[in-house]
């Protein structure tokens, strides 16, 4: 099982002939990936050869959808493009957009979410590594040679952490890691996340990854205590920030004791949630519970 990614996963690209569209898709396909289409207007009708598989461009996200089923779609356009990527993929009535792409002016996020609710499609970004289900398919631009399918899942506000801990704990693998990005405004939330996770029968501990700034995390730690049975451990980002400094994450923004790593740390401990000092000591504070786990089931 998994979350939101499957190998029956039919993914498009927007902005595939693109160079960072082009260089992940490589990787994308060979992880896995059934990746049925580019979208491109200007070069509709064309196919590119990626080696073992040729994949055909088309016009717009609802020509590519009609023409192969398609129910994922990731977003690789600038950031100029990337509303009008997103709001088209929703009026195709896509399932799933993976939007890659940072410095999206916070005005156009906003647009894009509230329009791409109202059509039911389920945004992840932007600004974010996208997602992975371990053996079966990738979504974005995380290493698909890090870890291994199994039964931990991943939610990250961080990539690069999202891939330090997969690594991390490669030896026990994962069910999905979503990278749901660190931007002020984002689609898909630790809550909805830890909501998936709680329901798919083969996660059995989900690790969460904040940073300071906003208020996510000490939502997500409500949401535990109050909705979540299954272990949770997490990190949070910033322990070490300098008081009153501007950090360079979009979403970063401390005023006071609110939005501090310390804050978020309490919150989440007092809804049972044990939070690591460092990543590494995170993944330690994961085998520790996983072995436990796996001890009291065979008691």
């Amino acid at each position: 099982m998994a979350i939101f990614l499957t190998k029956e996963s039919k993914v498009l690209v927007q902005g595939m002939t693109g160079g960072e569209g082009m260089k992940h898709t490589r990787r994308m396909l060979a992880a896995g990936t059934d990746v049925v289409g580019g979208v491109n207007p200007r070069k509709a009708g064309q196919a590119v050869d990626f080696d073992d598989r040729v994949v055909p461009v088309f016009g717009s996200v609802r020509e590519g959808m009609a023409a192969t089923g398609a129910d994922v779609t990731i977003v690789f356009v600038p950031p100029a493009f990337a509303k009008a990527a997103v709001i088209e993929a929703a009026d195709a009535g896509i399932g799933l957009a993976v939007v890659i792409t940072e410095g999206i002016p916070v005005h156009d996020s906003v647009a894009f979410h509230a329009y791409a609710a109202t059509k039911g499609t389920r945004v992840i970004g932007p600004n974010c590594p996208g997602l992975i289900t371990p053996g079966q398919s990738n979504a974005g631009i995380i290493p698909a040679d890090i870890t291994k399918p199994g039964r931990i899942g991943l939610v990250s506000k961080s990539g690069t952490l999202t891939y330090q801990l997969m690594y991390e704990l490669r030896d026990i693998g994962f069910s999905t890691c979503v990278g749901i990005g660190g931007d002020p405004v984002v689609g898909t939330t630790h809550i909805d996340c830890l909501t998936a996770f709680q329901e798919d029968p083969d996660t059995e501990l989900v690790v969460l990854i904040g940073e300071i700034g906003g208020d996510a995390e000490e939502r997500a730690a409500a949401y535990v205590r109050d909705h979540v049975t299954k272990p949770v451990v997490a990190y949070i980002a910033g322990f070490t920030a300098p008081e009153g400094r501007t950090m360079g994450h979009a979403g970063a923004i401390v005023s006071g004791s609110s939005g501090t790593a310390q804050a978020k740390k309490m919150a989440l401990e007092a809804a049972g949630v044990r939070v690591g000092g460092t990543p590494t000591e995170t993944a330690r504070l994961v085998l520790t519970r996983w072995e436990s786990e796996r001890v009291a089931a065979q008691e």
